[in-house]
């Protein structure tokens, strides 16, 4: 065992009679207790040995464990004969890569070269004076050696004795004494010393990162002490640190630790989102970069640390956003298996996920909120204190989202059971006893309609009063309960017919509205259902007033809630309910018209699940067979669509009639649909109908016995990807809708924006197209296989509901990872260009090889459409004058405006030109895309007119228009649009618009599109393929100019 040594040590000779040629050969073992006295982390700790005529030897620096010790196994020999003294250093340092200073001292030793070779050849223990209650001590072994085969001169440095090293080495002892004293004054003479440094660093200084460091570390410092206030900068100065220190640099860790200790002293004093929002992502990327053992992966990871970021994510109220999602998966990273907050975290990933599935209705979030559900309640085993917490979110996973979605009756059990054990867990007395009532109540309702078990109905009753007991008024969750005993009673109803229970359950609906506010995201729930109750009632007595009331309800539900919210659903069937029942009363055929509609509306919304839309659709057939009304076969045919598309989400042709099992009348459709048909003379649609539904379950089991079921058999694994995918495959379609309703919001929030007003939520939009969408592609195009050069054009060819979405504009709209430049978008890396069709662009391309010899060009406009077809629009003449301008003089020009700016006129100009330009209303007719028109002055000219029109000799077309380039809504692959219209009717190359134009900045692009194309006419020929570049320089040209979403509006199609 090491010998301990204290400061004061017996002098004696070296060696009596030695020579000159007797050297001390000494090695630095290793350390311990090395604590630093101003508590900054080192980056590593060295010994100093220092001699006479200020020369000195330095061990190797060494990052220290996590109990403060470090080990070296360096060694030195020296000679005694340079200086009859020596001085023992422990020093911290707080840069690995170049040092600035000699770092902070942790301790000094002054002694003889006697002293150190009283111990003979044997390891001993030097302690230094106290630092932060502990000992520090470094453990060395002495001997004398004869003569030396190493040069002392290659050994020791001289002392640098410079101003900035001398200012920092000065600034580290102040703010080791600010620390040990709390004296205000040694921390401002701190701050003043790494001030006086940090000016004499410029920004292409070698030590400028380390002297922004010190500084910052001094302001932390006082900041964390309460003895100064500007955070704020001090952040900044870290900032800056880390943008000198990117990754790769040997600081790097030691630079993100501060910043993120920096954000997280202020969040505790000064608590905001953002902070802890960037506190999580510093910690995903800090903790691999500091290996286990580690003095500084221990402090990071720590309380004031990374556990400190978890803890505080972890109580964040749930955000079901993109952007909140993002933020649980990385806390739930932080915490692998093992950690102590993983449950937790994989609990409020799993709640917020299972919150976007109730806004945004993707199977995909619930199925993963459900794994991850089973896997918190897996980490807390009986005994657990958060055990029922777990179980209830999980439940709710189960019940309130997947099965109400889906209608799996083994999700409903499980969930049962899981709500049953959380009851269990919660005896009476229990603080939080009234949440599992409360679910195991709904659940059991649930269950008592889908099998009709008494039982169930009525001990769902009797926990729902306990729970309301539970949540007396002024309670937050009253409404909740209120809501749910009332759909209980009038489900009890449906079975006793007791009108007391009808009564009790309105009565307690209009208590639960009354309770909440008019923006409360939830008020959707009560209104549906009490609709519904009055709508049942008035069936009964035929109050009028109980079925306008319940009309008024739905229509102030619908109000509320956006487009693709997955309960508009609930609010359409409520609504067809109420006009059926109040025209079964009244018959007015409108109430019919208005049922039939919400009928069609309720089964075909997109976000809702497969189940209760099916349900819907049968209903459809049932009342439109029973008012014979002419949907009847329509009706018929969606409930068949939809049952296809629910039966093939499931894997196995058992599973398939399970699921078919539940809805009872589905067996007779294929007999009722024929009969129908024939009943309206269609023999041909019987036969279509009949053969779709009685041929349903076959087609369904050929189409999956052999690639999955035999799959399963000889590989699970391999059965399982595919049915993973298969399941991520149907639900596509649900995302690409809710971004393409995202994109429809930011353009319409964008147009009310001020031009110099950032469109934030496009820009975000866009960066999700890129890096979900476009950016795998662009790889793919550069990549080692096509290698396809920057700048090449590109053909987008979209399909479904990629058709409404700005593929072109994809842009990361970020700086690069190595902080050298802005990433570049998808038209900064390629010319981008729309094709409708693969065949559609060969026909265009086969087309320009009897390129017209003489070309011409017509500017068509129409400031004052015919009536009904749009209001005056002013700067149209004043576009087609600056056209005329920017064409070339010795090019056939001419234009057609006002009264000769009719629906024949133009197409006599489309036919005798070759290169157009189209300046009026432009109208995208959704429902009949081939109506779709520019307003001419007499009357329309429409998709039809231009697609019968016979233009072989056209070329280019640009379409200054509104919604030109916008597909069919119910067809989108089809692409029927007016700029596709005039590609069919023979342009070549179009330029169209996806949305509103705002003419006083689409000006700007017009301009900037003709002056590029027109320079440097090859032979003065004009080049029609030459557009799409055109269009691409033009609106990076208007950047200042013109604001984002009427850059982007423009597109080019074809050649």
């Amino acid at each position: 065992m090491p010998q301990h040594v204290t400061r004061h040590l017996r002098r004696r000779s070296i060696v009596p009679g030695s020579s000159h040629d007797q050297h001390i050969r000494l090695e630095v073992i290793s350390g311990k207790n090395l604590q630093v006295p101003s508590e900054r982390i080192p980056a590593g700790i060295y010994v100093s040995i220092t001699l006479a005529k200020r020369r000195r030897w330095k061990s190797a620096i060494q990052v220290p464990s996590s109990n403060s010790s470090v080990a070296w196994g360096d060694t030195v020999t020296l000679s005694p004969y340079a200086s009859s003294k020596l001085s023992v250093e422990i020093r911290a340092s707080f840069e690995l890569g170049r040092m600035l200073g000699n770092g902070e001292l942790i301790g000094k030793l002054g002694m003889s070269w006697d002293e150190l070779l009283r111990h003979g050849n044997e390891p001993f223990e030097l302690s230094f004076p106290l630092v932060r209650g502990v000992y520090p001590s470094v453990t060395l072994k002495a001997a004398a050696v004869n003569g030396c085969g190493n040069n002392n001169s290659e050994l020791l440095n001289s002392i640098v004795d410079c101003e900035i090293a001398r200012d920092t080495d000065t600034g580290h002892t102040r703010i080791g004494e600010y620390v040990t004293s709390k004296r205000v004054s040694d921390l401002n003479d701190a701050v003043a010393h790494f001030e006086l440094v940090l000016e004499q660093c410029p920004v292409d200084h070698p030590d400028r990162a380390a002297a922004l460091t010190n500084l910052a570390c001094a302001r932390l410092q006082g900041y964390i002490h309460n003895d100064l206030q500007d955070i704020d900068s001090t952040t900044r100065l870290f900032r800056d640190t880390l943008v000198l220190r990117p990754q790769g640099h040997p600081d790097h860790s030691s630079s993100l630790y501060h910043l993120l200790k920096a954000l997280i002293w202020r969040h505790s004093k000064e608590p905001a989102a953002v902070d802890i929002c960037e506190s999580a992502q510093i910690s995903l990327e800090l903790l691999p970069l500091c290996p286990e053992g580690t003095y500084l992966r221990t402090i990071a990871e720590g309380a004031n640390g990374v556990d400190y970021v978890i803890r505080t994510c972890n109580n964040l109220p749930i955000d079901a956003s993109d952007e909140g999602i993002r933020l649980r998966r990385i806390v739930l990273e932080l915490c692998p298996q093992g950690h102590e907050h993983r449950p937790s975290s994989l609990s409020k990933l799993s709640w917020a996920l299972g919150t976007r599935f109730a806004q945004c209705g993707s199977i995909v979030d619930v199925d993963e909120s459900i794994q991850l559900g089973r896997e918190a309640v897996s980490l807390c085993p009986e005994g657990h204190p958060d055990r029922g917490i777990y179980l209830n979110i999980l439940a709710v996973s189960l019940e309130g989202y997947r099965f109400r979605h889906q209608g799996k009756s083994d999700d409903l059990n499980e969930a049962i059971s899981l709500y049953e054990e959380a009851l269990c867990l919660s005896p009476v007395g229990y603080e939080f006893r009234s949440q599992p009532l409360n679910n195991l109540g709904v659940a059991l309702r649930n269950r008592f309609k889908q099998r009709g078990e008494v039982e169930d109905i009525n001990r769902a009753i009797s926990l729902l009063r306990e729970a309301l007991t539970l949540r007396p008024p002024g309670h937050q969750d009253r409404v909740t309960t209120l809501s749910n005993l009332a759909v209980a009673l009038c489900a009890s109803y449906d079975k006793s017919h007791a009108n007391e229970d009808y009564n009790e359950a309105i009565d307690l609906y209009r208590e639960s509205i009354q309770l909440m506010r008019h923006d409360h995201p939830e008020r959707h729930t009560p209104l549906h259902n009490l609709s519904l109750a009055l709508c049942s009632r008035f069936t009964r007595t035929q109050k009028i007033e109980d079925v306008e009331e319940a009309i008024e309800l739905c229509q102030e539900s619908l109000a509320a809630l956006p487009s693709l919210h997955p309960d508009r659903c609930h609010s359409y069937m409520r609504l067809q309910e109420a006009y059926l029942s109040r025209y079964e009363v009244q018959c007015n055929s409108a109430d019919l018209s208005l049922a039939v509609e919400n009928f069609r509306l309720a089964s075909m919304h997109p976000t809702q699940g497969f189940p209760k839309r099916i349900e819907e659709a049968i209903a459809w057939t049932f009342a439109a067979e029973q008012h014979d009304h002419g949907s009847a076969l329509e009706a018929y045919a969606t409930s068949f669509e939809l049952l296809d598309a629910h039966l093939s989400t499931r894997s196995s042709t058992i599973s398939r009639r399970e699921a078919a099992a539940t809805f009872h009348y589905a067996s007779t459709l294929p007999a009722d649909a024929a009969s129908c048909a024939l009943r309206r003379h269609d023999r041909q649609k019987a036969v279509e109908l009949v053969e779709q539904g009685r041929g349903q379950q076959w087609s369904l089991a050929s189409r999956f016995r052999t690639p999955l079921e035999d799959l399963e058999s000889a590989n699970p694994d391999l059965a399982l990807k595919f049915s993973t995918l298969t399941k991520r495959i149907s639900d596509a379609a649900q995302d690409l809708e809710k971004l393409k309703y995202d994109f429809a919001m930011a353009i319409r929030h964008a147009s009310l924006m001020g031009p110099t007003e950032s469109r934030t939520d496009l820009i975000v939009l866009l960066r999700k197209i890129w890096d979900e969408i476009m950016l795998p592609i662009v790889d793919v195009l550069l990549g080692h296989d096509l290698k396809v050069k920057r700048r090449s054009r590109i053909w987008l060819c979209p399909t479904a509901a990629f058709t409404s979405i700005p593929l072109h504009a994809a842009h990361p709209s970020r700086t690069k990872a190595d902080g050298s430049g802005r990433e570049l978008s998808l038209e900064d890396i390629y010319v981008c260009s729309y094709t409708p069709t693969l065949s559609a662009l060969i026909r265009s391309r086969q087309a320009m090889k009897t390129r017209a010899t003489s070309p011409s060009f017509v500017a068509i406009g129409q400031s004052q459409p015919g009536a009904g077809q749009g209001t005056a629009l002013a700067t149209v003449d004043s576009e087609l004058e600056l056209v005329h301008k920017l064409v070339p003089p010795n090019f056939n020009f001419s234009t057609l405006s006002g009264d000769e700016a009719t629906q024949a006129g133009a197409l006599d100009a489309l036919r005798r030109n070759t290169w157009v330009h189209l300046a009026c209303h432009g109208k995208q007719d959704r429902e009949q895309p081939y109506n779709s028109r520019f307003a001419m002055r007499d009357k329309p000219l429409t998709l039809l007119d231009i697609m019968e029109n016979d233009t072989p000799q056209a070329e280019f077309a640009f379409l200054s228009a509104c919604h030109t380039a916008v597909g069919d809504e119910e067809t989108p692959d089809e692409v029927i649009h007016l700029a596709a219209g005039l590609q069919f009717s023979g342009f070549k190359s179009v330029i169209g618009t996806l949305w509103v134009v705002d003419d006083e900045v689409a000006k700007h692009v017009v301009e900037a599109f003709y002056e590029n194309i027109f320079k440097n006419l090859k032979d003065g020929v004009l080049d029609c393929t030459k557009a799409a570049k055109a269009l691409n320089y033009a609106t990076h040209g208007v950047k200042k100019l013109v604001p984002l979403e009427q850059r982007i509006v423009f597109i080019h199609i074809g050649v």
